[in-house]
């Protein structure tokens, strides 16, 4: 699919064979899970807060693992708790500002918001209108760069509205594509199969950073590599 608009740069959705790729996430997620994360030389975490948000068609449970992970090494680690990610929806908007509220009013400190996929525009967004509330914000090869359509996610958007041409808007995604007024850091994969990878990349300015990886889209959450930029990331100072 090819995706071009005069206010954007043209980029296309990753080929067929990226795609097709997305099918070693299993066994990136199973090496995963069956020996483990490997903690050994990540720093130790403050004991703070953080929030994970999964990708869409996701729940928390396709986060739990590196959730686990991120308790090991010290945090206050919490799923989304809205079940399964079909789509921003009016109920999801304010249960995830009700939960972020809860949580820093809980902790006493900021919260570190994680987002997967759809979950990172979630966070990014979460983090723009409750700022104050948020520590930093970390996004695992999140579409809000680009363009909206750069992706091979509209089949499974069609499928989650029972058919329904997807609506894109345009000016919401142009106001999302500038980073929130807190430390954000975007991880992506050149050979990410869902998401052309340009579109997962922050726009350059002192409080972003975009980090590379190697793996799948579908796999992020199970990324070693990941994990340790994660790490490194949640240990830093806040606002660093």
């Amino acid at each position: 699919m090819s995706a071009s608009d005069p206010q954007l740069p043209r980029i296309d959705a990753p080929p067929l064979r990226l795609l097709a790729l997305e099918s070693r996430a299993l066994l990136e997620a199973a090496d995963f899970v069956l020996r483990g994360p490997q903690l050994q030389g990540l720093p130790k975490g403050d004991g703070h807060p953080v929030m994970v948000v999964p990708g869409f068609g996701a729940s928390d449970t396709a986060t739990a693992a590196m959730r686990s992970a991120l308790e090991q090494l010290g945090y206050a680690v919490h799923g989304w708790d809205c079940g399964r990610n079909l789509g921003m929806r009016s109920r999801v908007k304010v249960a995830l500002s009700q939960r972020l509220e809860q949580l820093h009013e809980r902790y006493d400190e900021r919260v570190s918001l994680i987002g997967w996929s759809l979950g990172g525009v979630f966070v990014r967004e979460m983090a723009r209108h409750q700022s104050a509330l948020v520590r930093r914000v970390i996004t695992l090869g999140s579409p809000f760069n680009g363009h909206p359509e750069a992706n091979n996610m509209v089949t499974l958007f069609k499928l989650a509205n029972r058919g329904k041409p997807v609506k894109t808007d345009l000016d919401g995604f142009l106001k999302r594509r500038a980073p929130p007024p807190v430390p954000c850091t975007a991880i992506y994969t050149r050979s990410d199969g869902i998401v052309a990878w340009p579109c997962s990349v922050e726009q350059k300015s002192a409080l972003t950073e975009s980090v590379e990886v190697r793996g799948s889209h579908m796999g992020l959450m199970f990324n070693r590599e990941v994990l340790r930029v994660i790490a490194e990331r949640l240990a830093m100072p806040p606002r660093a």
